[in-house]
């Protein structure tokens, strides 16, 4: 009897254990549902919570709460934990990398592009990434898949189906290249190092350097959660990588094949002239070439002010690495929130002019505006209102405007123009490519 009795107590001792543990754990789990909760009201608030580019949709069905996907993220709270389930939470701040995707142990996740709301357009291609355009090709973020690993593979793809349209075409074409890409980034370049292993007579221009839109992440490390198979080059395993060490393994590959990239050339539009493309640049010269790759991105070319000194290497048009830039004299040109959040961004450790063309800012989140007007009361932003930015010299800049008859002369050691941007829809629409609206449709699945 008495060791029934102990045996009783000893068993009582453990299910009163196992009880507190439960109830432990589901208290905790409820304290950071709510907590995911309280952040997703605040990026409603805030205008963050739909997503606007390629973005993780979460089936709640095969989600087991493992965490991984947050985890694997490299950027802050555009996944969390409400419910027992992995949920969005400021989903417009999502880059698309995939590295939710590819640590997800249940394949829950799906990388979607649009929502049922809100649409996004994307040009229509093929299956062999053609256009509707014969002769035009697609590949890359442009097409809704801005990974590096896809968008590597889809590039070399790409030209791998041009390689085998042009030896089915039994005409005769004059033209400067066999092959022009346009664009050099992960896709570009993939496509780039594809043509010259299969022998094309190919050139690859960029409007601005080496390495495209992968250098627009606001992060200076770059999750790759799977190796990529770089043409002419092989596997590369970078799970996390700097940006700039990405660049120089690019650099390497293309030096060590004797490939150079024409960078600073914008291509202004593309006409098609009996089967031959003509690519006119914005220096007003003319490339010819039977087939084209877009490997373009999807943000668009920054709008340009037109100043004097604009071509300044001081000048920018996105901010990357904020965290690095200190003791600055900056200027920030633009009444959006980009503008406004790269000000506030910069703030902390340099001295920083807002100038904005108009009386007051008219479209940005309430959270910015309430943020950049306390900024500005404390003296951290010198706001100024109704000023422009007439020009940019070495060490100055001249601001007209705010009450003063003439431009006032501030220093200045970098400036950020948010001024816009001029969106890739209207340059593909007219060269001729049709474009459509998606609404919540995966781009990426297991």
């Amino acid at each position: 009897m008495e060791v029934l009795i102990e045996q009783l107590l000893v068993y009582g001792v453990v299910i009163l254990f196992c009880l507190f543990v439960v109830i432990w754990y589901l208290r905790s789990q409820r304290r950071k549902s709510k907590l995911v909760e309280q952040k997703i009201a605040q990026a409603k608030i805030d205008g963050l919570y739909e997503p606007v580019s390629l973005h993780p949709v979460v089936d709640i069905g095969s989600c087991i709460q493992s965490g991984a996907c947050i985890q694997a993220c490299p950027e802050k709270d555009i996944l969390g934990i409400r419910n027992g389930k992995a949920t969005t939470i400021n989903a417009s701040r999502c880059i698309g990398h995939g590295a939710c995707f590819h640590a997800c142990p249940t394949q829950a996740i799906t990388l979607c592009i649009g929502t049922e709301k809100r649409g996004v357009e994307l040009p229509h291609v093929s299956q062999e990434f053609e256009t509707n355009v014969s002769g035009m090709y697609i590949a890359g973020e442009l097409g809704g898949m801005g990974l590096i690993k896809n968008a590597v593979e889809q590039g070399r793809q790409a030209v791998e189906n041009i390689y085998k349209s042009m030896k089915s075409d039994k005409k005769s074409h004059t033209s400067d290249f066999d092959l022009i890409v346009v664009g050099a980034g992960p896709a570009g370049i993939s496509a780039t190092l594809t043509a010259k292993k299969l022998g094309l007579k190919c050139l690859t221009v960029e409007q601005d350097t080496l390495g495209g839109t992968v250098f627009s992440f606001p992060r200076s490390k770059i999750v790759m959660t799977s190796p990529m198979d770089l043409p002419l080059h092989g596997k590369v395993k970078l799970f996390e990588t700097n940006k700039l060490e990405l660049l120089d393994l690019w650099k390497t590959v293309l030096s060590k094949n004797e490939i150079d990239i024409r960078e600073n050339t914008k291509i202004e539009s593309i006409e098609n002239a009996d089967g031959v493309f003509n690519l006119h640049t914005k220096s007003g010269s003319t490339l010819t070439s039977r087939f084209v790759l877009l490997a373009i991105g999807r943000r668009g070319t920054p709008r340009k002010l037109n100043v004097p000194g604009e071509e300044l290497p001081k000048v920018a048009y996105r901010l990357l690495e904020p965290e690095d830039i200190s003791d600055k004299h900056i200027v920030v040109v633009g009444g959006g929130d980009s503008a406004v959040e790269s000000a506030l961004l910069l703030a902390d450790k340099n001295k920083v002019i807002l100038s904005y063309r108009g009386e007051a800012f008219q479209r940005i989140k309430p959270k910015n505006a309430e943020r950049v007007s306390k900024a500005a009361q404390e003296g951290l932003i010198d706001l100024r209102f109704n000023t422009n930015l007439v020009s940019i010299g070495t060490d100055d800049v001249l601001i007209s405007g705010n009450g003063n008859a003439n431009p006032v002369s501030e220093k200045n050691d970098l400036v950020y123009i948010f001024a816009g941007g001029e969106l890739p829809s209207q340059f593909l629409q007219k060269a001729g490519i049709q474009i459509t609206k998606k609404f919540g449709e995966a781009i990426l699945k297991h």
